[in-house]
């Protein structure tokens, strides 16, 4: 062995200060996408918040600037700007530039606070081509500016003023992200769930980037109460009132708020600190086992539930539910880096506890509305019953038994899901051609006859007897609903495959509507995928390419001469035969796939039900809205 490849004391390396973010941004933000991009902007906005839960601001202006740098102005208490005791800078200094410094791992500075870690403004400095800081405070504005992490000068006074808070402004680094372009709609999404978390704040978003700036400023007085009417606003609401309370136990402050409407699937939203918790936890379980156990009293109390019958269970109970649980809590304890899930044993019985007496009351001052929440849960009971045999029929058991796959199923032959895939495909005649294209040992193909149940209208019970839909719980073999385990799938890819039309994009929504309500983990997971078939064939004299969108086309065009081509557009997979399918679409070496992913729960469920839902108006609206967007309509 050569002495170069030696593992040797010369080989380990000290990272100093900021270097090891840019080394592996991901370990700190995630990714270096887009989701990473808009995470820097959360960061900072985090910070103004906490600002906010201490009590100590009111307002946040966040603003995209023309060149995509962003700029946060809050009116708190600006960032200390006194010397460090230990570090022998300026304190605000610190914050930018040393990570694990903050206000928030003791002392009096913040009570609750979403910024566990202290990296969230240095980790924003690490990974910006530029940042500039100014700090409010004490009649002097002070500045500072950092290229790359690292700063540019010492902290100076600028100016004189008769305001309080902090203004940071920052471009992101080209050489770490791969885009630097920001999507309005993500932050705006993100930035009105902050507000509606927290009461009275008022933030506005400014987008200077359009000939005519964009300004959207979010303000809710009625906090997480408004937030349930607003995710409700397009559904048929089972009673007027939003039920909410809020209390503190055990050193948790927790609000909760709920209504019912007419569909049949549940909406819960937790947050600890105004940070989502998607996974859930402690506080979470509180709220399911409350909410259970004080219907069930007061149903059993008032003979809506006789003594023979059953208690109601806690499926039943949130059925058509939209609710919003937000906890502060001084100490949270969050599972892993990401937190997601909460762990604090203390925030259970806090939250059952404050629901349980509020409930009690407000079903006691309100019989109609009891009634009412009582009924549909009796429905949605007796449903459940339904639905239990009819999965006891599409459950797929073991590999050992004698539960046959759908007939119509061509499966792979390898047996480990990390190797298998599985092709949803639109119709016979795609399906033929894509059995006939596909690599047998690893790829799975089930067509599916016509468009798949709505499941946005229809209950569990109904949605099993669908024979499109039991196919596929068959196939995929990992159960659905409140019985799926992502650890018996067997495909780890799931592929929806249909057709570039009208018709092909109806059937793609369904799908992914199926999937989001009743297989949600799969797209958690990172388990679905749409395939993307070509829209055109460009050919000329023996030369020939596929394209798979009008800006490649034109492109294409612009550079042979739109003299002497053949262009062939591909409006059904039926179009190209096995060899083309599989070179296009299904080769692994060469297809484009887009992997389905949630950036946001409330907005996905918002969409969903948008499209899919019973009320036609939002859906008009949406169309109304978004029509100028579109490139290609068959008609």
């Amino acid at each position: 062995m050569s002495s170069s490849s030696e593992y040797n004391e010369s080989q380990i390396q000290v990272l100093e200060g900021l270097e090891a973010v840019r080394k592996r941004p991901g370990m700190y933000i995630g990714s270096t996408s887009a989701r990473g991009l808009h995470h820097l902007v959360y960061e900072i906005v985090d910070n103004a918040v906490d600002e906010a839960l201490a009590g100590r601001c009111d307002r946040i202006d966040v603003t995209i600037h023309e060149d995509n740098s962003i700029s946060v102005m809050d009116n708190g208490n600006g960032i200390p700007v006194g010397i460090h005791h230990q570090k022998g800078i300026p304190a605000v200094e610190v914050v930018f530039t040393i990570l694990h410094a903050g206000g928030k791992f003791g002392g009096a500075g913040y009570k609750v606070s979403g910024g566990l870690h202290g990296v969230g403004a240095s980790v924003v400095n690490a990974l910006s081509e530029w940042l500039e800081v100014r700090v409010f405070q004490g009649g002097k504005i002070h500045a500072q500016r950092y290229e790359r992490g690292v700063p540019m000068g010492p902290l100076t006074v600028v100016g004189e003023t008769d305001r309080t808070g902090t203004f940071v402004s920052f471009k992101p680094d080209h050489e770490i992200f791969e885009e630097l372009v920001y999507d309005y709609d993500t932050l705006k999404m993100r930035l009105q769930e902050m507000a509606f978390l927290t009461r009275g704040l008022r933030i506005t978003l400014k987008d200077l980037r359009e000939e005519e700036p964009v300004e959207k400023v979010f303000h809710y007085e009625g906090g997480i109460k408004e937030f349930v009417a607003y995710m409700n606003r397009h559904k048929e609401k089972l009673y007027g009132e939003v039920m909410y309370c809020e209390g503190e136990k055990d050193g948790v402050h927790a609000e909760i708020a709920f209504q019912h409407n007419d569909t049949y699937v549940e909406n819960i939203f937790s947050f600890v600190n105004n940070i989502n918790t998607p996974e859930g936890g402690t506080h979470l379980s509180g709220f399911k086992a409350g909410i259970t156990k004080t219907i069930n009293d007061y149903a059993r109390k008032n003979k809506f539930l006789k003594e023979a019958d059953k208690n109601l269970q806690g499926e039943d109970v949130r059925e058509g539910m939209t609710a919003v649980i937000s906890i502060k809590i001084q100490d949270p304890q969050f599972e892993g880096q990401t937190k997601q899930k909460l762990g604090n044993s203390e925030a259970r019985g806090a939250v059952e506890y404050i629901l349980n007496d509020a409930l009690v009351f407000f079903l006691e001052q309100n019989p109609s509305v009891a009634r009412t929440i009582i009924d549909k849960c009796l429905m949605a009971s007796r449903a459940r019953e339904a639905a239990r045999k009819a999965r006891d029929l599409t459950r797929r058991k073991s590999a050992l038994e004698n539960t046959s796959l759908p007939g119509k199923l061509a499966d792979c032959t390898d047996k480990d899901p990390r190797n298998c895939e599985i092709y949803i495909v639109e119709g016979d005649s795609a399906g033929g051609s894509a059995k006939s294209a596909r690599q047998r040992s690893t790829q799975a193909i089930l067509p599916l006859r016509g468009k798949i149940l709505n499941v946005e209208k229809a209950r569990l019970d109904k949605i099993l007897v669908n024979n499109e839909i039991k196919a596929m719980i068959t196939a995929f073999g990992a159960g659905i609903s409140d019985d799926f385990d992502l650890n018996k799938l067997r495909y780890h890819k799931i592929i929806i495959m249909t057709d570039a039309d009208v018709d092909g994009a109806h059937i793609r929504t369904l799908l992914l509507t199926f999937f989001y309500r009743y297989m949600h983990q799969l797209i958690e997971n990172g388990n679905v995928y749409i395939a993307q078939p070509p829209l055109y064939r460009v050919a000329k004299n023996k030369w020939s390419e596929y394209v798979y969108n009008d800006r490649a086309l034109e492109k294409i065009l612009d550079e042979i001469g739109r003299e002497g081509i053949n262009l062939q557009r591909y409006k059904g997979l039926g179009e190209m035969d096995a060899e083309q399918l599989w070179e296009t679409t299904m080769d692994p070496e060469k297809r484009i796939l887009l992997r389905v992913d949630i950036e946001d729960a409330a907005a996905a469920d918002e969409i969903f039900t948008t499209l899919m839902g019973d009320k036609v108006e939002p859906r008009r609206e949406f169309i109304e809205a978004h029509a100028k967007y579109v490139k290609n309509l068959d008609i």
